[in-house]
């Protein structure tokens, strides 16, 4: 069935994808942050009021984790505030609302694959901003959140797999950790996952949305530079706690995508969708 969708943070890195991809089988209307203030509640709710989607999906979000500190405001204004606007907006209009969330909402401490029932303890702002969101995503009957980390691909941003390749292909040394683990998430996947869920109308609230597997950075690494055909590409992997970050990451931020293939929507491997996304990235830059 052919939907209105209406996809909020459009000029982003997931969003931007997410517009584009799903305008293939669905009618699509693009809020980018020029278009639609998500922190101003009343422009919220006239937009909302005027386009009558079927499905609000919020790409929105501020994700400069340790800025986040010194900026706590806007930071909540944008993970949680507004997706409480958001999730009231769909409430009233009988839409679906999709929003995504992270692995910042634990703390690492979980030796194994995290699953959606383990209880989420953020370590900073950043985390705590994105946990209000989810709560406030059920303030709509009918909601998907949908928890992405160490995003990759996209038509736009420079995510950190990026700039990894970058440096692998200019030779230079990379330094990568190697005591994080994490499932990486390809946005093309993302967005697949996202239409597929609609269109099977699985069962609404909280699913880890992640390729399936998980490494660590620097097991990341080495794979982009076997992939790349630099396999000789110096990388080193170092311990988190020597990059002096001014906010604690997750250190065991793995996921378990098994409630989502449950639900009817298996992911890829992320060495699949790795070597995908470099074979997209290479036709483009010829």
């Amino acid at each position: 069935m052919k939907l209105l969708v209406l996809v909020v943070g459009a000029g982003g890195q997931l969003g931007g994808a997410m517009a584009e991809q799903l305008q293939t089988r669905h009618t699509v209307v693009a809020a980018t942050r020029a278009r639609l203030d998500v922190t101003d509640a009343r422009a919220v709710d006239a937009f909302v009021d005027e386009v009558r989607p079927d499905v609000i999906v919020n790409c929105s979000a501020y994700t400069n984790v340790d800025r986040a500190e010194d900026e706590p405001l806007t930071a909540l204004d944008v993970n949680a505030m507004a997706v409480r606007t958001l999730a009231r907006a769909a409430a009233r209009t009988d839409a679906t609302l999709v929003h995504y969330s992270t692995d910042f909402v634990f703390d690492g401490s979980i030796d194994r694959p995290l699953v959606e029932t383990d209880p989420p303890n953020p370590r900073g702002t950043y985390g705590l901003s994105k946990l209000l969101g989810e709560w406030f995503a059920a303030d709509a009957p009918r909601h998907y959140v949908l928890r992405v980390e160490s995003l990759f691909g996209g038509p736009r941003g420079r995510s950190s797999i990026d700039r990894i390749l970058e440096n692998i292909r200019a030779g230079r040394p990379v330094r990568a950790f190697a005591d994080r683990t994490v499932s990486p998430s390809y946005v093309d996947d993302v967005v697949a996952a996202t239409a597929e869920l609609l269109r099977i109308g699985a069962p609404f609230g909280l699913y880890h949305c992640v390729n399936s597997g998980w490494t660590t950075w620097d097991g990341l690494a080495r794979e982009l530079a076997q992939l790349a055909g630099r396999p000789e590409a110096p990388i080193e992997g170092v311990p988190m706690a020597s990059a002096g970050l001014a906010v604690e990451r997750p250190l065991r931020a793995a996921m378990s995508n098994r409630k989502l293939t449950e639900a009817g929507v298996p992911m890829p491997d992320w060495r699949d969708a790795l070597g995908r996304y470099l074979e997209s990235a290479g036709a483009a830059d010829r």
